[in-house]
């Protein structure tokens, strides 16, 4: 880091310069990316559901419709009445979009085509899987769709891809509208914070760059991995509000030392050998978080994890080279374009009187304080114990989604939505399987609570397909996981294998591999977490503190989330439907929030580690820290909300979930945690927060990450 800081003054234009190029040149590539996201990636390849799916394209080709398209007779006519002009218009829709299959109440076998006849006889839906060579996109996807239009015929259209492309388009609107609004208010802020709009700029200008280096990082991933399309958004926004935070942490230092009357270039190195360590030290412990998310078996979620730590890199990167030579060249005109030169450090006085006021308080009843915070977070973590896996579904698309209310119609109207359980039977010797064992099989399924319809779809060579259909309101309930599970119990003839699949089973079997892998996810940031700490103040008891701390905030978030997001306590004001917590974006904010909330220990505790070198008792060591780290964490907490607070704008209720989360989070760890319990625990445990086995104080002795 010495010779770092010494080359980023010494050729201070050199370093902006070659960051400049590298990043601009990267984000214009990057803009590619656009157009190679996927909506897959939730289910899990080896699953029992993913087999049974591979081996249904695998025999009989794709069995899943991309479209399916409804038309409604007008009044006064029938659906026979319409038949001529709904044949033509798939006719030509298919001469110009080559599809695999287009199926539709008339060409339907029995009784397949009750299935695409609305229970009041006035609608038909059509289905249609396009074919390889079909030349559709997603950016012209809306194109077909108008295609398939019939003239003075009510059409709606529904369908996974109609459905998955309507959320990757929102989600490139969303990203557009929060980043036009979170880097204005956030530049707002900053000028408020410093007092002047040059030390504001230049947080801001190296986030922008943070972008350009998200849409780089994942064209890249892209080239290697399915990227998930929420990727985009999130890759994004947490490397804009990392590379701003660390913005911050890094020009308040600088300032911080101008101030102590060090002259640019030494007040740069001291910058770099604090806060820079400081916030490398951070990125890796964030890294860290991440990484644990890459256990998983979900593309989307190894996407995400890989994404995010990629994100956390470049802003880490970006802050210790393109923010010191920006200082370096700047030098005192930090403070330039003021309205009151002396604005900032009256600021700042009355930032640690502020805070060392408040922490005095706290020292004076520090058992008091601990026991009432603890307890009531414990009560805000109490709806967990409520808390269910679900999955993304069309109702967290816009009120006003076409998609969504077709999919809806659907529902409504048809008997089968085609998420029926599918039971495929393979003869275990390669012979043509058994009539009588699909009999068989058939009559058990038949018999099962909560099954209305058994239908045997396809048999080809040694494979046969069976479609159970759900009884009336049992799709979307508990019951139909129940159904999946009895299912796979059923006795099945010698010498026949059975896999049972479905979407219920796709997402039951998902959900499970999340809950499997999840405490080796929690052992990988809680291990990494505690080695990382000790490492860097040689302390054992510092790290487990700062490990359970992390996950009170995280029980209190969660808990939250659980009672308006799943039991619908509040939910209607903020547009979203009840529904189970969707699993992948559990495990983002599990992430997100144990690395932020380690990442802000790193920032409050290194403070006090340098205060405990230099002589400090306890103390005075937690005053000194909390008095020069409350406002730049505080405010840091502030714009990484107003960042990541711009997912509450978005048109999908899973997004505003995710951004309540973080919002929650940061108001509890920032605040309430790291101001408040901290400061409180420290007071309570006295010398012991610096005790480490003489063994463990050697090996931090030589390889310790000291500040």
């Amino acid at each position: 880091m010495n010779r770092w800081a010494e080359i980023v003054v010494t050729r201070s234009r050199w370093v902006l310069a070659l960051v400049l190029l590298v990043v601009l040149v990267a984000g214009a590539w990057g803009i590619g990316v656009f157009g190679k996201l996927s909506s897959a990636g939730y289910y899990v390849a080896d699953s029992e559901a993913m087999q049974a799916q591979q081996i249904i394209y695998d025999t009989f080709g794709s069995q899943t419709a991309d479209i399916i398209a409804m038309y409604t007779a007008p009044e006064g006519s029938n659906v026979d009445d319409i038949r001529p002009d709904i044949e033509q218009t798939l006719a030509a829709f298919d001469e110009q979009y080559p599809s695999e299959a287009i199926t539709t109440y008339w060409t339907a076998p029995p009784p397949t085509d009750q299935l695409l006849l609305s229970t009041d006889g006035q609608s038909v839906a059509a289905t249609i899987t396009l074919g390889t060579n079909s030349g559709v996109t997603s950016a012209d996807f809306r194109s077909a769709l108008d295609k398939l239009e019939v003239p003075g015929v009510e059409s709606q259209f529904a369908g996974n891809t109609v459905v998955s492309i309507d959320f990757t388009h929102t989600l490139e609107r969303d990203l557009v509208k929060a980043e036009a609004i979170a880097i204005p208010i956030t530049l707002i802020l900053l000028v408020f914070i410093f007092g002047g709009v040059v030390a504001a700029a230049v947080p801001v200008f190296v986030g922008v760059l943070a972008i350009f280096s998200s849409l780089a990082t994942l064209r890249l991933l892209s080239t290697v991995t399915e990227v998930s399309s929420y990727a985009l958004n999130i890759t994004s926004l947490i490397g804009l509000g990392l590379a701003i935070d660390y913005g911050l942490f890094i020009v308040s230092r600088y300032r911080e030392e101008l101030a102590s009357g060090s002259d640019p270039a030494a007040a740069t190195k001291r910058t770099m050998l604090t806060a820079g360590r400081t916030v490398m030290f951070s990125a890796a412990l964030l890294i860290c978080a991440f990484a644990g998310m890459l256990v998983f078996p979900q593309a989307v979620l190894r996407s995400l994890g890989l994404g995010a730590m990629a994100s956390v890199f470049s802003a880490a990167v970006l802050s210790l080279t393109a923010v010191p030579a920006v200082l370096a060249l700047l030098g005192h005109r930090i403070n330039a374009w003021t309205w009151d030169r002396e604005a900032s450090t009256r600021s700042e006085a009355r930032a640690r009187k502020f805070w060392g006021g408040v922490v005095r308080k706290v020292m004076k009843r520090p058992a008091v304080i601990a026991i009432a915070i603890t307890a009531g977070l414990l009560f805000l973590a109490t709806p967990v114990f409520q808390a269910q896996f679900g999955e993304v579904e069309y109702t967290a698309l816009p009120e006003n989604s076409a998609a969504r209310a077709a999919t809806q119609t659907l529902l409504d109207e048809f008997p089968s939505t085609g998420n029926g359980p599918t039971l495929v039977l393979r003869d275990e010797g390669g012979q043509t399987t058994d009539s009588d064992a699909i009999r068989a099989v058939s009559r058990e399924v038949a018999g099962i609570d909560g099954i209305s319809q058994v239908v045997t779809v396809g048999q080809q060579d040694d494979v046969a397909v069976v479609q159970a259909v759900y009884a009336q309101g049992v799709d979307g309930t508990d019951r139909a996981g129940e159904i999946t599970d009895e299912l796979r119990t059923i006795p099945v003839p010698d010498g026949t294998e059975l896999l049972v699949g479905g979407g219920r089973a796709l997402v039951d079997d998902a959900n499970t591999a999340v809950s499997d892998a999840l405490p080796w996810m929690v052992l990988i940031m809680v291990v990494s977490t505690l080695i990382l700490l000790f490492l860097a103040f040689g302390s054992v008891v510092l790290p487990i503190k700062a490990v359970l701390m992390a996950g009170l905030s995280l029980a209190a978030t969660f808990g939250v989330l659980t009672w308006v997001f799943q039991l619908g306590h509040g939910a209607s004001l903020i547009g979203v439907v009840p529904n189970e917590l969707e699993p992948t974006f559990v495990v983002l904010i599990l992430a997100v929030v144990f690395g932020l909330s380690t990442d802000y220990e790193v920032f409050l505790m290194s403070r006090m580690v340098e205060a405990r070198a230099a002589g400090a008792t306890t103390e005075e060591a937690v005053e000194y820290g909390i008095a020069r780290t409350g406002r730049v964490v505080t405010s840091a907490a502030l714009l990484l909300i107003v960042v990541t607070g711009a997912f509450t704008i978005s048109g999908l209720s899973i997004m505003r979930f995710l951004g309540v989360g973080m919002i929650i989070a940061l108001v509890i760890d920032a605040t309430v945690v790291r101001m408040l319990l901290v400061p409180s625990l420290i007071k309570l445990m006295g010398e012991a927060n610096w005790w480490a086995p003489q063994w463990m104080k050697r090996i931090h002795e030589k390889v310790g990450l000291g500040h």
